[in-house]
């Protein structure tokens, strides 16, 4: 029987990797069981390899053996044994000893190769257990290593925080240290300075003095910022009383040196042999202002250095008197040439030639003057306060020049023209595409524009009272309708040329007068100043007109005055309706009509001269009341126009019609009287008889002044047609003046009408004769 190859032999080792491998054999069988059907497997394997036939050698010795007798021949083929097992066998002793070796051999042979795995695994076990020994005395060093480590770096951080707290200390000294120079050193530089700045060789002009002096400006700064410092003071003082020093010996420097500049400028001139009325032609010239910036260029630095710590007020101060050192010397320079030149276009030219000549070169030469300024100090050239001390001596020379001819001056057109000069031309143009530069000239500019309106507003309101106000006409301005035929006459005979008549020769001359001047002061004038003039003038132009229009009534006719005003009126309105102002004005007046009779109370003795609480006192009675009263010229002209048309309508009406409105009158005052008395005094009243056989309105009567009003109508209405074609030229306001006139007459004839229905027969009405409403109006238009 075959030996299992699993069964452990007794000679096997006892060590830690076998059990492992067993304890991993045996939780592997626990975590992976095999299935039914594995197991089925296995056993059918191993019934198959159980019932192995024997080898062919042993077969066919088997197969003689029971031929010649019982013998036996086994050949080891598994392992490649050639040594062959042969014997008879006699006996059953002999079979048994036999199969007992043949067994023996079986399973030695069986297991060799098994023993051997197993002794190879023993001796891997023992050597992975003399790594494993190994591998934890390694560990057992390693965590002593580790330990040792620990205590070394917990040494060496503390060792490490230890000297970070002294460096940290040591940059604290140095950092205290260091603010603690730097403090004082503001303090040390007192001696440095003060040496630098009573040294023989110190100047302005020296390499050393602007950055001391700007050391000395930084130290003045910090001393002010910290006066918690001891003695800061007293520092403070002695670095004040050297910026003193310094400052004042940049002002001397800087006189100096544009004296000097001057001189040299003004050498050169005389050295050319040229004086001031040959420099005049071109005062821009090289040697005013090329030379002049040569000879002071040295400046430059020194005032570009004040300029930029002008925050200082020590700065500003000395800055201001640079500005003022400089402006008077090109004062002194350019005075001489500038009065000249404007005294020469004072005797050649009239005053608006003068002003626009003398603007346009005093623009030049304070262009000019703002370069070479802007050349010194860049940074003020903005500020006009810097070169006023040099632009207004020039200024006000222009306007003393102006002046005493503005006072002179009479024309208004001049005057007008003057202000668009400076308005549109100077401050307008030229000031607003240079701003800069001139706007040192805008307020001399501005006091000369003022003084011309002021003029103007003086000789306007003269003219007004003078040419319009009282205005004494002249026989040919009152020649109307003869003057207006003459103008139509000459308009005939030049209808066939392209000349425009002068509408304005048909205009009485106040009215003409008054538009005029009314818009040459609309552009020239402020709103509120030319709203005042513009009311006043248009009032005392409406009253001329209609003081005219009296003198022409009593010449002419009614009806010309009444045409005359109505025309006028209507291009008055016309004409001022482009001036966007009002034409009102609010005057107030200070009222003493209530005095009388406090006084009168208080000589009665009814009350106190002296009572201050009381209502009487004398404060309180003797304090005026002021009036506000409100003009509109505008609404006058209106009201007065609407009047005139209304006389105009009404007059023309009662001209045709009536006869008729008398007629109308007397039959509703005979029914008035009759619905007013009693029933006996109506039978006995001769008033009680019908209407037409009373004695002013039977049939002959009313049809002898229906035939009047007809002729009337077709006499006098052509004739009022032409006199309002010869004084209104539109046609609508025709249409519009007779429209009201037209109403009057159809609207008589239309209550004769009714009359004449309810008080006549039909034979009477017939007789009467008269025209229907229809008939009426065509032959009212058509005459129109």
């Amino acid at each position: 029987m075959a030996a299992n190859p699993a069964a452990t032999p007794p000679n096997l080792p006892k060590s830690g990797a076998i059990s492992k491998g067993y304890n991993f054999a045996s939780t592997w069988e626990q975590n992976a069981p095999l299935t039914e059907q594995q197991q089925g497997a296995i056993l059918m394997l191993s019934h198959a390899v159980a019932e192995r036939p024997l080898p062919a050698n042993l077969a066919q010795e088997r197969t003689l053996g029971q031929d010649n007798g019982l013998s036996v021949s086994a050949k080891d083929n598994n392992f490649g044994d050639s040594e062959a097992i042969e014997a008879i066998l006699v006996n059953t002793n002999q079979f048994y000893k036999w199969f007992t070796d043949l067994e023996s051999a079986m399973r030695s042979e069986t297991e060799e190769k098994y023993q051997h795995y197993v002794d190879t695994l023993t001796d891997r076990i023992r050597t992975c257990d003399d790594i494993l020994r190994q591998v934890d005395e390694t560990l057992d060093l390693f965590n002593e290593l580790q330990l040792q480590h620990q205590a070394v770096a917990t040494k060496t951080k503390t060792l490490h925080d230890a000297c970070d707290r002294l460096v940290m200390e040591k940059q604290r000294l140095i950092e205290f240290a260091e603010a603690l120079r730097s403090k004082l050193k503001y303090f040390d530089e007192l001696e440095n300075i003060t040496s630098n700045f009573y040294s023989p060789n110190m100047n302005v002009g020296n390499a050393n003095f602007l950055p001391v002096l700007k050391r000395l400006d930084e130290c003045i700064s910090y001393i002010e910022n910290n006066p918690q410092y001891a003695e800061s003071s007293v520092y403070l003082l002695k670095f004040r009383q050297l910026q003193s020093r310094a400052l004042g010996m940049i002002r001397s420097h800087v006189l100096s040196v544009l004296k000097s500049a001057s001189s040299q400028v003004l050498a050169a001139i005389q050295s050319s042999g040229g004086n001031k009325a040959s420099l005049s032609e071109g005062v821009e010239a090289s040697v005013i202002y090329v030379r002049f910036k040569a000879a002071a260029s040295e400046l430059k630095p020194v005032l570009e250095e004040i300029e930029s710590r002008a925050s200082r007020k020590e700065y500003v101060h000395i800055l201001a008197e640079c500005h003022k050192l400089y402006c008077e010397q090109r004062l002194s320079l350019i005075k001489g040439i500038v009065h000249q030149r404007i005294s020469e276009f004072a005797k050649k030219e009239g005053l608006p030639s003068l002003t626009r000549s003398g603007c346009a070169y005093l623009m030049q030469v304070c262009q000019l003057e703002h370069q070479l300024f802007d050349h010194f100090f860049p940074s003020s050239s903005d500020d006009v306060s810097g070169l006023a001390p040099l632009i207004d001596p020039l200024s006000t020379y222009l306007y003393d020049t102006l002046r005493p001819k503005l006072i002179h001056e009479t024309s208004v057109d001049f005057l007008c023209e003057l202000v668009d000069i400076l308005k549109v031309e100077v401050l307008g143009e030229q000031l607003s595409r240079r701003s800069e530069s001139l706007a040192g000239l805008r307020p001399t500019l501005e006091r000369i524009l003022a003084d011309i309106h002021e003029r103007l507003t003086f000789r306007a309101r003269t003219h007004i009272r003078d040419e319009i106000a009282n205005y004494i006409p002249f026989d040919e301005d009152l020649n109307y309708p003869t003057k207006l035929e003459h103008s139509e006459d000459v308009k005939s005979e030049t209808a066939s040329t392209d000349a425009n008549p002068d509408v304005f020769k048909t205009w009485y001359p106040p009215l003409e007068k008054t538009i005029s001047i009314l818009s040459k002061l609309y552009r020239c004038l402020e709103p509120a100043v030319f709203t005042g003039l513009a009311q006043e003038a248009v009032e005392v132009c409406s009253d001329s007109i209609q003081k005219a229009s009296k003198l022409i009534a009593k010449r002419s006719t009614q009806m010309d005055g009444q045409l005359f005003l109505i025309k006028h009126l209507l291009i008055l309105r016309e004409q001022i309706a482009p001036f966007d102002i009002e034409f009102s004005v609010t005057y107030k007046e200070l009222d003493f009509s209530h005095l009388l009779e406090h006084l009168r109370r208080i000589l009665r003795g009814q009350a106190s001269l002296f009572d201050w609480s009381r209502s009487t006192s004398l404060a309180r009675t003797l304090s005026p009341r002021v009036l506000e009263s409100q003009v509109d010229a505008k609404k006058e002209l209106e009201k007065s126009l609407k009047a005139t048309c209304e006389e105009f309508i009404m007059a023309v009406t009662k001209q045709v019609v009536d006869p008729m409105l008398s007629f109308v009158t007397k039959v509703t005052a005979v029914k008035v009287a009759l619905s007013s008395g009693t029933q006996n005094q109506k039978r006995d009243s001769v008033m009680a008889k019908p209407l037409k056989e009373q004695a002013f309105a039977t049939p002959e009567k009313v049809a002898e002044l229906v035939q009047k009003v007809h002729s009337a109508i077709q006499q006098e209405i052509p004739l009022v047609i032409g006199k309002m074609k010869l004084y209104l030229q539109n046609p609508s306001t025709r249409t519009i003046l007779f429209k009201p006139i037209k109403t009057n007459i159809v609207e008589a004839h239309i209550q004769v009408h009714s009359l004449l229905k309810a008080e006549y027969s039909p034979e009477e009405k017939s007789t009467i004769n008269m025209v229907s409403i229809e008939e009426l109006e065509a032959e009212l238009d058509n005459l129109l």
